[in-house]
């Protein structure tokens, strides 16, 4: 195909005149064959329209070909900011500059209906020039003349977007003062604001009926307390402390309710009825069943106290309360210390055993096992250690030897 009708049909696609020049000097700046009189005209063009764009299409390149009247604009990254922005933005650096970024935009866009990125906050906040400090518009929370005032104003920042960090630093008040304020306008809207008058606010719940029926309950049961009377008298509108402060008033008015409780009277202490003035006149045995267990099995301690010195003679961990047990704490006890004057212990476990009242009677030891109802054996055994003079370090003294008996020949 000849170049003349090439370039004839390639015409019928061009959609712009940019297409048209392009193509007309392709072969000139991409090809080289040709001379820009050739191809003017082989394009029926003038030789200086063609030698024109291949000139500016060498040094503007694509940009040559537009036509010189289109002006070409370079696109932007993004939307210039505006300036309302720009001064919002040094309004609120001049008086706090403790916001958050978030919290700026939310600030721009209540105060100039500018919707900004907090990353773009941030960038202009970093870049601009710290303000000259001057007289602030606003005042402190404290500094307002009517308390309304202060409290309105902490409302106002706080629906332009101000935190609540933010509304505490700048009108130095505290936090729980800020969450406040804002409940109670949430809930009463600006009433909230005016304050309440101190003391109940509903009509009071306390007549003379109430008063009359209290009393009778105080005098049904004398020793009942205020949170006793409250129950029985089941009004759930009614508080507690209001019976107290009934209860008291009726005290008051009435003679025949009693103004204080009657307590019993104190009995004086017991003495301990196994209280050792020796060494080695009574010695405690006992055992208690351990708070963890051994594969399965809860396992026993069994322990012997000397009762005049409340030192640990002996002891054992055994996983039953047997007879073979309390016989060799004994045992080991004995064989260090010697024989006591009496051995107590409850009548529980192997200590009432045939066998161990076997050896006692042999070593001529006193058991005398007590018959627990009420945990009189714990008792005495825990005021023994606990009681009287704190628990001696040093061993006690040997009393007598344990006598070995041994079979006739």
């Amino acid at each position: 195909m000849e170049p003349m009708s090439e370039y004839a049909q390639l015409q019928l696609h061009f959609v712009d005149n940019v297409q048209r020049r392009y193509e007309v000097i392709r072969p000139i700046v991409l090809m080289g064959d040709r001379t820009a009189a050739q191809r003017a005209e082989e394009t029926h063009l003038h030789p200086e329209t063609v030698r024109d764009w291949t000139r500016r299409f060498r040094q503007q390149g694509m940009l040559g070909l537009f036509p010189e009247h289109m002006e070409i604009v370079t696109p932007s990254r993004g939307r210039a900011v505006p300036e309302v922005v720009v001064e919002e933005l040094a309004r609120l650096k001049a008086l706090y500059d403790g916001f958050g970024y978030r919290e700026l935009a939310r600030i721009i866009l209540y105060k100039t209906h500018e919707r900004i990125d907090d990353k773009t906050v941030k960038q202009l906040w970093q870049q601009s020039p710290p303000p000259v400090q001057g007289e602030l518009p606003l005042p402190t929370y404290h500094s307002q003349p009517q308390r309304y005032q202060g409290r309105l104003e902490v409302i106002k920042l706080y629906y332009q977007g101000w935190t609540k960090r933010s509304i505490c630093g700048f009108l130095h008040v505290s936090r729980p003062a800020v969450d406040r304020w804002i409940g109670r306008f949430e809930a009463e809207h600006v009433a909230g604001l005016l304050g309440h008058k101190p003391g109940p606010q509903s009509p009071r719940k306390v007549w003379f009926p109430l008063m009359v029926e209290v009393y009778h309950l105080q005098k049904a049961h004398p020793d009942a307390g205020e949170f006793r009377i409250w129950s029985l008298l089941a009004r759930e509108d009614i508080s507690v402390r209001t019976i107290g402060r009934v209860m008291a008033l009726n005290r008051q008015v009435y003679d025949d309710i009693p103004h204080q409780r009657k307590h019993a009277a104190k009995q004086p202490p017991q003495p301990h009825p196994y209280k050792a003035t020796r060494p080695h006149q009574y010695w405690f045995i006992d055992g208690r069943m351990m708070d963890f267990a051994l594969e399965g099995v809860r396992w026993w301690s069994l322990i012997m106290l000397e009762g005049y010195s409340r030192t640990i003679l002996a002891g054992a961990v055994a996983p039953s309360e047997a007879s073979w047990v309390a016989l060799m704490v004994l045992y080991t006890a004995c064989l260090r210390y010697g024989v006591p004057e009496c051995l107590i212990s409850d009548s529980g476990g192997a200590f009432p055993s045939n066998e161990f009242e076997a050896v006692c009677t042999r070593l001529g030891i006193d058991h005398k096992p007590i018959e627990s109802t009420k945990g009189e054996s714990y008792l005495h055994w825990m005021v023994t250690v606990d009681g009287g003079i704190a628990p001696s370090t040093s061993a006690p003294k040997p009393c007598v030897p344990l006598l070995r008996h041994t079979a006739p020949q």
